[in-house]
């Protein structure tokens, strides 16, 4: 007679108590004759729509003030665009799977089979708004300022678009009542575990969009609102991810951290920095 595994019960337990299945989405969102719309690429694009929409409101409610006109938050859009594609996928390489793609570099620009990393994405705007700035003699943190609560429902979309695909699925729940834990088929196992996509979609998108957007409304020194994005975002991606799998190819490193928490102690550290001269060099 076979005996079962001594983790049978636990297993058993979290598939039980999982009372939702994730739906396993197709990928592919609609098709156009031959060209096939997935729907991590429709997040992205109202990602972007997002962003054009929420920035033009931004630009009528800022008048004469405003760091933009519409023509320039075109170009700013285009030049964010190419950022995030080039930062994203270069952060993905350099900071999750820099072996592997030293020994496999034609694969660095095969974007289409995935990897992207939020951390590189933004080190990509940056520069990308740095050179827009500079080719528009504009004040770089003020563009920031501008763009800042833009971004978050963009994340916001990205995320959405995670959890459709059945990807960055969450750890195995503690709590086994835990009454929206998901089972994940895409994970190979049948454990009840957190939808941490939408954790994400909560923290860092919706909720820190409403935050910013409130923080904005109201007169800031120059870099306050970008120091609260970073400050933010820093601090909900590192709450989240206590919740989130961590790449099977890393781990958790050193003291128990997941890449993205390690990766967001800069981000906290430089919002912090930057929301005290923000305020000290305004006062």
């Amino acid at each position: 007679m076979a005996v079962p595994p001594a983790n049978a019960k636990v297993i058993l337990c979290r598939m039980t108590s999982a009372t939702l299945i994730h739906p396993q989405f197709d990928p592919i969102a609609f098709s156009l004759g031959p060209l096939a719309v997935r729907w991590y690429g429709l997040m992205y694009l109202v990602a972007f729509a997002a962003v054009l929409m929420l920035g033009r409101l931004r630009l009528r409610r800022a008048g004469s003030a405003a760091v933009l006109d519409p023509k320039g938050l075109d170009d700013v859009l285009l030049f964010g665009v190419l950022g995030v594609v080039v930062g994203g996928r270069l952060g993905y390489v350099l900071f999750y799977k820099p072996g592997y793609y030293l020994s496999h570099p034609a694969e660095i620009l095969a974007v289409w089979q995935g990897g992207m990393a939020f951390h590189g994405g933004m080190l990509g705007v940056i520069a990308a708004l740095a050179l827009f700035c500079r080719l528009r003699r504009l004040d770089f943190l003020r563009l920031t300022d501008f763009i800042a609560p833009l971004v978050p429902f963009g994340l916001a979309a990205g995320r959405l678009g995670n959890f459709i695909n059945g990807e960055l699925w969450g750890r195995p729940v503690l709590n086994d009542g835990l009454p929206w834990a998901m089972i994940f088929p895409q994970a190979g196992d049948m454990l009840a575990r957190h939808p941490s996509q939408l954790y994400q979609m909560l923290l860092e998108g919706l909720l820190l969009a409403a935050v910013l957007w409130r923080y904005s409304a109201a007169a800031r020194p120059v870099g306050a609102v970008s120091g609260m994005f970073l400050l933010g975002y820093g601090l909900a991606r590192g709450l989240a991810e206590f919740a989130r799998e961590p790449d099977s190819f890393l781990g958790l490193l050193s003291w128990g951290l997941s890449m993205g928490q390690w990766l967001s102690i800069p981000m906290i550290v430089a919002g912090a920095v930057l929301l005290f001269w923000s305020y000290r060099r305004g006062s």
